[in-house]
């Protein structure tokens, strides 16, 4: 049976009290709609149409050509917003899922069972539903005694005995998409709000006759719609929690789950030991028997097996096997650290290559720069990558030495196994092991560091006597 998706991502989101559009909001570095959508394509949706409004640009704009799109540009309701989806789909055959861009909660696994619950018994509708010790403020799922839904009752309509019910509806649906679509040319506005709800549907399927059934999810986290910064953050610490879980439960030692941040599309391989304070955000990859952290950030990055992380920042680099990085050295854009490599305290480095087995070990900057393997710079040593107006390469190969407080002044290139001495600022290439220096040779003056310390004892005495009493 073929399976489509509308995902309702049209309303404002006035309670967030945010420029940016509610469903771009970002649950653990990923915006709520964009879980969403993911969840729906893991459960094989066909189609998926995402019903915009408010900041429909943006929703375009991030999820790109992964759905079709509808505006509903009164917003007069969920049924209404449904119901822009007719055009697309109104005339497909299958079962269609209905959520809303702002439940980044809900699991592929849960959908699934959805799904199979509705489809093996040919359902006009199955509700997803949710137990709650506290279920104030949600419509209550009433079923009969055979397990069927008699109906939806929102929390103001309650009886006594309703009030007492704690399974709830969470809004999201899967209709018999024929159905749906007869059903909500049946709904009217008459009520209070004037808004096309959704939820008659129900109704009006069950007068038909048709049969309703209700889904329970297993985790009532699953239930939750993010439309404020407070559940947000509930959000957020649910979706960590179960991040970091599943990661556990793949073979990554977290030592201090609750003070790891991991995002939701990270890639982490097993025996890695993550230490408190540590971030991993974006498309990032880590390999297997790596360690990271303490305090450590790294974003969209690719460490392979065995790379040793401290204290420092990495953004979008490549890093091979048994390299270390840090402490407090900062990976910039386009690094690719070869295997075995050393980047030390204090380095940084920007859209450079170092090859194997080379070491960067403290205080210096490569910076636009190719360099080989088997080379050693000193402390201090930069890459002068920028003259204000253009950046330019330096190359340094295969097994040269780069001596501590060197300046290569792009263009330039240092030959194979070459030698830099200390001190040297290098404005020429140097060719194949030859021995490079460039700097004023050093001059020693007997005695005048005694004469500098006479004559300023003397400046200080004299402007000392002539000051007013």
């Amino acid at each position: 049976m073929k399976r489509l998706a509308v995902v309702l991502a049209a309303g404002q989101g006035k309670r967030m009290k945010s420029k940016l559009y509610k469903v771009l909001h970002p649950v653990c570095g990923k915006p709520m709609v964009g879980h969403v959508l993911q969840t729906v394509e893991q459960v094989k949706s066909e189609r998926t149409v995402v019903v915009v409004g408010h900041g429909a640009e943006a929703v375009r704009s991030y999820l790109g050509d992964a759905a079709e799109y509808v505006l509903q540009e009164q917003q007069l309701g969920t049924g209404h917003a449904v119901k822009q989806a007719k055009e697309l789909i109104g005339q497909e055959e299958g079962s269609t899922i209905v959520i809303c861009g702002d439940t980044p909660l809900v699991t592929p696994e849960t959908l699934e069972g959805l799904l199979e619950l509705h489809e093996s018994n040919q359902a006009a509708v199955t509700i997803l539903t949710a137990h709650m010790d506290n279920p104030k403020g949600y419509g209550r799922i009433i079923r009969s005694e055979k397990g069927d839904v008699l109906r939806i009752v929102e929390q103001k309509d309650c009886s006594p005995e309703e009030d007492a019910v704690c399974e709830i509806n969470t809004g999201t649906y899967c209709f018999d998409n024929a159905k749906l679509f007869a059903a909500l040319e049946k709904v009217t506005n008459q009520n209070a709000q004037q808004e096309y709800y959704l939820t008659d549907c129900i109704s009006i399927l069950k007068q038909s006759g048709d049969k309703v059934l209700g889904y329970q999810t297993e985790d009532e986290a699953e239930s939750i719609g993010v439309n404020d910064r407070l559940a947000l953050s509930q959000a957020e610490a649910l979706m960590r929690e179960r991040i970091a879980r599943r990661h556990m439960l793949n073979g990554v030692t977290l030592i201090d789950p609750s003070s790891t941040y991991i995002g939701a599309d990270v890639q982490i391989g097993s025996d890695t030991v993550i230490y408190p304070g540590t971030f991993l955000k974006g498309s990032t990859t880590v390999g297997s028997q790596c360690t990271l952290g303490p305090n450590s950030e790294i974003e969209d990055s690719s460490l392979a097996d065995g790379v040793t992380v401290k204290y420092s920042v990495l953004c979008e680099a490549e890093v091979g096997a048994e390299t270390s990085v840090g402490p407090y050295a900062y990976l910039r854009p386009g690094t690719k650290l070869g295997q075995n490599v050393k980047i030390g305290d204090f380095v940084e480095v920007k859209n450079a290559v170092i090859d194997d087995g080379s070491k960067v070990s403290h205080l210096s900057y490569i910076g636009d720069a190719s360099v080989g393997k088997n080379v050693n710079v000193g402390c201090g040593a930069i890459t002068v990558n920028y003259d204000g107006y253009n950046k330019s390469v330096t190359e340094i190969e295969d097994d040269a030495f780069i001596g501590s407080n060197v300046n290569l002044v792009a263009p330039v290139k240092v030959g194979k196994g070459a030698f830099v001495v200390a001190g040297s600022t290098i404005t020429h290439s140097v060719a194949e092991n030859d021995l490079a220096i460039a700097r004023v040779r050093q001059e020693n003056k007997p005695g005048y560091a005694e004469k500098i310390r006479s004559r300023a004892k003397a400046k200080k005495s004299s402007n000392s006597s002539s000051k007013p009493e």
